[in-house]
């Protein structure tokens, strides 16, 4: 039996796809025969007892702590071997990494995955392997960010050097409103990025890396918010040409290789342009909001965990083949006060709806929405033709009637 440590692997039920996420790991994990140590802090273990029950031993780590999370491990694993690390958050990667580099485990190399969770740096050294990058900054002033909008001109983008969820990103337009924007994205250190808005469709790329070499699994099609970059909808397969899917893969499976990558799960933002793909953020992890259901649900059969596992402990990899459709929507009403809503429950109980929940009540007091953190509700659907879960997740949500006051 294998022992496999997951570094950051519960959730309370609240949190949705990030809950659906570790349980579908550590049953696939279980299912392989691992024996599974779990470690999350004190607070998300509390929060997910259903979860602990799965696992064989339990331990209280901070996984933004790569050190401390490398310490742990190494008393551990002084007891008992350790064969396999996996880490599903964007902030437990850097200490997954570490951790595997620690025990001589398989894994991605830390600097590696350091390098693609600093954006700037990130862009830097794919730019200078030949790869389109938008133009960009990091500024440690608002009289910074100015200066480099006015000197790229047009719209730019101002985001957090290290942020996930499209938290303080924000595109600008006029240099007067730099200011406002760098104050919400800068870091502790007083930084921010700011970067050419690139212009065309949007998608992600997801995928597996197995012997070393990447596997695209799908190209999702991306729907975003206004200009705050909140993402809205996802449809799998995107519904673009062949041709578009092929640019899209071949440009991402050779980025992830220059990066120096070598296992694990990936996603992978990126716009396809008149002058061809421009590749956007990378993760060393899942795509978040049911990103990872949709995957499944699209390739029958298909265990992303699991297989992550059998890679890393050397066993052959069978990657289903794509074969059907999925989307998601979120719900993303104007501001106001919410009167009624009529329908949800219909909704939720289609056959075709893998995962629903909705936050809206009579009173609920809608704000303007700034991050993937604040949407009021999701639909996640799945159908047996490819191209029919996008239009059967917008025809859902229109026949949704949320009446505001």
């Amino acid at each position: 039996m294998t022992t496999t440590l997951i570094i950051g692997g519960a959730a309370p039920a609240t949190t949705g796809y990030v809950h659906d996420i570790c349980a579908r790991a550590l049953a696939q994990l279980r299912a392989r025969g691992s024996r599974i140590v779990l470690t999350d802090t004190a607070e998300n273990l509390a929060a997910g007892p259903e979860l602990v029950r799965l696992a064989d031993e339990v331990g209280e780590l901070d996984f933004t702590d790569a050190d401390a999370c490398v310490a742990w491990a190494r008393a551990r694993a002084e007891r008992e071997p350790i064969e396999a690390v996996l880490a599903f958050r964007e902030y437990a990667v850097v200490a997954a990494a570490e951790v595997a580099a620690a025990l001589g485990l398989p894994g991605n190399p830390p600097e590696a995955v350091r390098r693609v969770r600093t954006k700037d740096v990130c862009r830097e050294y794919l730019r200078e392997r030949g790869f389109r990058q938008p133009a960009l900054r990091l500024c440690a002033s608002a009289a910074e960010a100015e200066e480099f909008h006015r000197s790229v001109g047009g719209t730019v983008i101002v985001k957090p050097r290290s942020g996930s969820s499209s938290e303080g990103v924000q595109q600008v337009d006029d240099p007067a409103g730099i200011a406002a924007a760098f104050a919400q994205a800068r870091d502790e250190d007083g930084h921010a990025l700011v970067e050419t808005f690139v212009s065309g469709p949007e998608f992600s790329v997801e995928g597996i890396i197995t012997s070393g070499s990447p596997q695209v699994l799908a190209v999702t099609g991306k729907q975003v918010v206004g200009t705050s970059f909140v993402e809205c909808g996802h449809t799998m397969p995107a519904p673009i040409a062949p041709e578009d899917t092929d640019a899209i893969t071949e440009e991402v499976a050779n980025a992830l290789r220059a990066l120096g990558l070598r296992h694990g799960l990936f996603h992978v933002e990126c716009w396809l342009t008149d002058q061809g793909v421009v590749l956007g953020e990378l993760h060393v992890r899942q795509g978040g909001d049911w990103i990872h259901a949709m995957v499944e649900w699209t390739r029958p059969g298909l265990e992303l965990y699991g297989s992550w596992l059998d890679d890393l402990l050397g066993r052959p990899v069978q990657l289903p083949a794509a074969a059907r459709g999925a989307a998601t929507r979120f719900l993303t009403p104007p501001p106001g006060t919410v009167d009624s809503v009529r329908g949800w429950a219909e909704l939720a109980a289609r056959p075709e709806v893998l995962a629903a929940s909705c936050e809206l009540a009579p009173g609920t007091e809608i704000r303007p929405i700034a991050s993937n953190l604040e949407r009021y509700g999701v639909v996640v659907v799945g159908t047996a033709e490819p191209e029919a879960a996008g239009p059967l997740a917008d025809k859902l949500l229109a026949e949704l009637d949320i009446r505001l006051r």
